[in-house]
């Protein structure tokens, strides 16, 4: 395996950028000026199908294959690797070796969580089971976890692997792992589950509320979640929760919710999409003080200081552009007043060039994108 990619890979990014910048004038922008894509800090000449940024700004990613069997040709058994700054790579999980029991099974890695140590890693897998002879199949997800040296960290000294546990993360102890748990099929709706590496399964204080979608606060024990009846009849509620106390908090009462929620890294905001094309943006110690932004769907990370989002507009693991927006000042909103919707101006990142997957350097210096076709990894300086 080779780290190197040949500057004969990237001519497909300069003749598109030069048919970019012909077409749409994006280089007149200090922010294409700035970027030179023959360049890039590091690069994984793989097929990548997840991957996710470690504290300390190793990269973990998965590597998709494909094994044989004595009946089947065609299985998905990823493997997953870690690669540090300097370039150097250790394979944690080899795929055609992987297996449970004796049931024949598919995976493909849809993510990852580091813990806040950067010591521990969760990988989320989306398998296929062979169920019997017939050759009937049952799709689930699951939750590996893993030191940072590749040894497998066994849940109450028995497997380890936790079994329908979509979404996971790590709480600040760095031994309790919180999860999603499929209530209302397909992934419609879910409750909250939580495992201790020492002792296995905690119960939650939670138990019966069903979730659109939660988002952890940084450095605490409590999440944001999207609430809806399980009959999904009453409006979604934004809500803040405390996973191991009855503790919690409406913020407001959605008129709609499109997707994407997510904490900022200082645990002082949240956003979210209420349809396809608005942001909403919370102050979450002041849950009054809102903003709207007209963006566009899309799939969007925060900038470590809070002041800006990168959107990449499309929907998760499909191919988009990569833009800059700024986020205004959050202001009390009025009772029974609508919050005001802004258009912010866009900033193309990159050249205005379409990539499959991305994610921002925890200290923000830098950003690795998915490059679409063979999904190659390359990781660039990011500058505004």
């Amino acid at each position: 395996m080779t780290c190197s990619i040949s500057r004969s890979r990237f001519r497909w990014l300069r003749q598109f950028c030069s048919l970019f910048c012909l077409v749409a004038g994006c280089c007149s922008l200090p922010a294409a000026r700035a970027q030179n894509l023959d360049k890039p800090l590091q690069s994984i000449d793989e097929d990548i199908t997840a991957f996710a940024y470690a504290p300390d700004g190793r990269i973990v990613y998965s590597v998709y294959r494909r094994v044989k069997t004595k009946v089947y040709d065609a299985l998905e058994h990823d493997d997953i690797w870690i690669q540090d700054a300097g370039g150097k790579r250790r394979r944690l999980l080899e795929g055609q070796k992987y297996a449970r029991g004796t049931q024949v099974f598919s995976y493909l890695v849809d993510g990852f969580r580091w813990s806040p140590n950067g010591h521990f890693l969760l990988a989320e897998l989306l398998t296929t089971t062979v169920l019997d002879d017939s050759g009937k199949t049952e799709d689930s997800f699951q939750t590996m976890v893993y030191d940072d040296s590749g040894r497998e960290v066994r849940i109450n000294k028995g497997e380890n692997i936790i079994l329908d546990a979509a979404d996971p993360f790590f709480l600040p102890d760095n031994a309790t792992i919180a999860a999603l748990s499929e209530a209302v099929k397909p992934r419609q709706l879910f409750s909250l589950k939580s495992t201790r590496i020492d002792i296995g399964p905690v119960k939650s204080p939670h138990d019966g509320r069903t979730f659109r979608d939660v988002s952890p606060i940084p450095g605490t024990i409590s999440i944001v979640g999207i609430e809806q009846d399980r009959a999904m009849n009453g409006p979604p509620r934004l809500q803040r929760l405390d996973l191991f106390t009855d503790n919690d908090k409406e913020l407001a009462t959605l008129e709609n919710y499109e997707g994407g929620l997510s904490v900022s890294p200082s645990g002082k905001k949240v956003a979210y999409f209420i349809d396809k094309e608005v942001l909403e943006v919370r102050d979450l110690t002041a849950p009054n003080r809102a903003a709207r932004l007209r963006i566009g769907f899309g799939v969007f990370r925060w900038a470590p200081d809070d002041s800006r989002i990168i959107l990449k507009r499309a929907a998760e693991k499909k191919s988009g552009d990569l833009v800059w927006i700024d986020l205004p000042t959050l202001a009390p909103i009025p009772a029974n007043h609508e919050i005001p919707v802004a258009q912010p101006t866009p900033i193309p990142i990159l050249h205005g060039l379409s990539f499959r997957d991305f994610a921002l350097s925890p200290d923000g210096r830098s950003i690795a994108v998915i490059i679409p076709g063979k999904r190659n990894l390359l990781v660039f300086p990011l500058s505004r």
